[in-house]
């Protein structure tokens, strides 16, 4: 479907990275421009209420079936893509240069970048001077942009440490090595690695999500299981929390006279998106002549994932930006400003964009954007 919509563009190539699509139009000297949509949906069962509910169920790549909805806007992602791809091919007259417009699978399993680089992206294809992208903030009225200058999405980690025990009977612990006990110790240790050994002005996030052991109330397992998602924006806090994740897990073990855990950090990683501030500052100042500066809005960096960090982080080192469009509904926006509920979350069954507005000023913005960097060059 995808494919077919990018026609008009150019030289179109499916198949990329697995599921990828890559659309390229040259249009005289001037730089390239990669524009990236994400494409995957998600797990989720759809509850928006929408008459064109999605009631589409699939199975994960894990082997999960699972109802599937786009409970993270890459349905408008898409479409503005599209839309965008469309204005730039209507308005040729108006700038030179490659356009590189490429659809990117697996965003959310943080593969589908990597995937797409490591099938020659930027061999068999123009490589570009810039790299952008859109997303939709469910914490932003429809009609606006807002960005982050810097660091704005961060590193993702996943960690698994199994806790090695003595089992037993829960009737003689004295007999055993509790790995439950072990691991609670390691939950509360884990704690100060951000609390005493992150630089307070300095941003990092460790969870443990899961914590599974045993299964009858009278015996004592012989092992426990933490999954832990740890975040953070430059590499040395990475480094410091991940090997402090090794450190104090062992360091536990140990005092308890129990034998070493086996800890495994997830190799394919989501590195931390950074935009290019100069990029930042050239895309929003077109964008607010478009759509209005009081509709433009620098906002602080989160702590979510992004998987569009990994084409600024090859050895050519493209500046890259990625920017929000809001999708709330402007009344329900400042409905919820005077409210004790928030707004449903990205990832939610009941995120329901509004839709028309949204993917309006999505083209828009990435039109504008991409004009005033070809004009750039």
């Amino acid at each position: 479907v995808v494919a077919k919509a990018m026609k008009d563009v150019g030289a179109v190539k499916d198949g990329v990275g697995g599921h990828g699509v890559v659309g390229v139009l040259r249009n005289g000297d001037g730089p390239t421009l990669m524009i990236r949509a994400d494409m995957d949906a998600l797990p989720v069962p759809d509850q928006t209420g929408f008459p064109f509910a999605s009631e589409v169920r699939s199975t994960t790549w894990t082997g999960v079936e699972s109802p599937v909805m786009h409970a993270c806007g890459h349905d408008i992602h898409m479409t503005s893509w599209i839309g965008t791809a469309r204005a730039l091919v209507a308005r040729k007259d108006e700038w030179n240069g490659t356009l590189v417009m490429i659809a990117q699978p697996a965003e959310e399993i943080g593969l589908g970048a990597q995937a797409m680089l490591a099938d020659g992206l930027y061999s068999r294809f123009p490589q570009p001077d810039y790299n952008l992208a859109l997303h939709v903030s469910a914490s932003a009225p429809a009609g606006t942009v807002v960005y982050t200058k810097g660091y704005a999405m961060a590193n993702v980690d996943s960690v698994d440490i199994t806790v090695k025990g003595v089992g037993g009977h829960g009737a003689y612990p004295h007999t055993t090595r509790d790995p439950v006990l072990i691991g609670s110790h390691i939950v509360v240790a884990l704690q100060s690695l951000v609390s005493r050994n992150t630089n307070p002005q300095d941003s990092a996030v460790v969870t443990v999500g899961s914590f599974k052991a045993g299964a009858k109330h009278n015996i004592i397992s012989d092992e426990a299981t933490l999954l832990l998602t740890v975040r953070s924006y430059d590499d040395a806090t990475r480094k410091m929390l991940l090997d402090g994740i090794e450190r104090i897990a062992k360091a536990q073990a140990e005092a308890f006279g129990a034998p070493a855990p086996e800890i495994k950090v997830e190799q394919d990683y989501t590195p931390s998106l950074f935009n290019n501030a100069d990029l930042a500052d050239k895309a929003m100042a077109a964008i607010a002549d478009t759509i209005g500066k009081d509709n433009v809005k620098e906002v602080p960096p989160v702590m979510g994932g992004e998987d569009f960090s990994q084409f600024g982080r090859t050895d050519e080192n493209i500046p890259g930006l990625l920017f929000w469009v809001g999708a709330v509904e402007p009344s329900r926006y400042e409905a919820s400003q005077d409210s004790s509920l928030p707004l449903p979350s990205l990832h939610s069954p009941f995120f329901a964009p509004d839709y028309d507005p949204t993917i309006a000023t999505g083209v828009e913005a990435m039109t504008a954007a991409a004009l005033e960097l070809f004009d750039e060059g």
